[in-house]
């Protein structure tokens, strides 16, 4: 069958008209201690044969070792971010503070989908599942805690991730906005997340996963409108959130990467090979107001993460300053 007839996307979009928080995390029965000294930078395994770096002890074996430039993080104002070892310079840090955000946001996107880690079908018979941009691993960790016959692989600019994981998972170092290093056919399940402020060109981005995808597999894409809306239009009159949205927009067009939203992202998909495109918005209320209980919750959690890490926004507006020689 043609692989542009058999690999069908599902793309899950938050529209953050508000934020969220964290549950307290099942600990596998198995774990691991990837360590440090385990920890790799991907590098292209085209010339591999597909058997070999799938699964078992040769999972790892296109990697190379950690080198100490990937922990020479760039320091803005007391916090942390990426290596400039790769193009992309990523606009939130990568330190305590930001990692707890990471995972509140991933308990509000977890009470918004009831449960679920993905819109996206799956079933136990996973081989290999990436999670692009994993960020601090919650993502990848608990999807092979709930698929231990899958290989998971996560990959992200910063080595943040916990040293303590299933079995099951890896963690690599990769820029997702280069030529990604993995063979053609290799993954069931592509999950990306939170990649705005990232990506310069999603349909790049998109043909990737395509070609990275076996045929039949799932690609699920879940992004955020940072910028705060209201039904009636209310919220467009105060000064705070006319700043906040400004920034974020200006942002996209100064960086020339999105901030708020993925233009075309479902024509983007099409075009890259993707069928069965499906769109799934979810309107998030920031703070405990909503009447629906869940909603109440998921915005008392989305408070939570806007108001941790607040600070760690500042390099946008420093970064646009810079950028009108102010």
């Amino acid at each position: 069958m043609d692989k542009a007839d058999a690999v069908p996307a599902v793309i899950s979009e938050t529209n953050p008209r508000n934020p969220t928080e964290i549950l307290p995390e099942s600990i596998p029965s198995e774990m691991s201690n990837q360590g440090g000294q385990d920890l790799v930078a991907a590098q292209d395994e085209n010339e591999e044969d597909d058997d070999d770096s799938a699964l078992g002890e040769d999972f790892a074996s296109s990697t190379a070792s950690l080198t100490s430039s990937i922990l020479e993080y760039r320091k803005f104002q007391g916090r942390t971010f990426n290596s400039d070892k790769y193009e992309t310079e990523y606009f939130a840090p990568n330190d305590e503070r930001q990692k707890e955000s990471i995972d509140i946001s991933h308990h509000y996107l977890m009470l918004l989908l009831d449960g679920k880690l993905s819109l996206a079908p799956s079933s136990d018979d996973l081989e290999k599942v990436l999670d692009i941009g994993t960020g601090t691993g919650i993502w990848a960790i608990d999807f092979a805690d709930q698929y231990p016959n899958a290989q998971v692989i996560g990959t992200d600019l910063s080595p943040i991730q916990p040293d303590w994981v299933p079995p099951n998972v890896r963690f690599e170092l990769e820029d997702a906005t280069s030529n990604w290093t993995w063979s053609n056919d290799s993954f069931d399940f592509v999950h990306m997340r939170y990649l705005i402020g990232a990506i310069t060109d999603w349909g790049a981005l998109f043909k990737e996963a395509f070609r990275c995808c076996k045929p039949g597999a799932f690609v699920e894409s879940v992004e955020v409108n940072p910028t705060f809306l209201s039904d009636d239009e209310t919220a467009s009159d105060v000064m705070a959130v006319q700043t906040w949205n400004k920034l974020f927009r200006e942002a996209s067009k100064a960086f020339g990467r999105s901030f708020c939203e993925i233009e075309g992202d479902v024509e983007l998909l099409a075009a890259a090979g993707f069928v069965d495109l499906q769109v799934t918005d979810f309107k998030v209320p920031v703070g405990g107001w909503a009447k629906d209980s869940k909603l109440r919750q998921v915005g008392q959690f989305l408070r939570a993460t806007i108001e941790n890490d607040l600070e760690g926004k500042q390099v946008i507006g420093s970064g646009l300053q810079a950028s009108k020689g102010i």
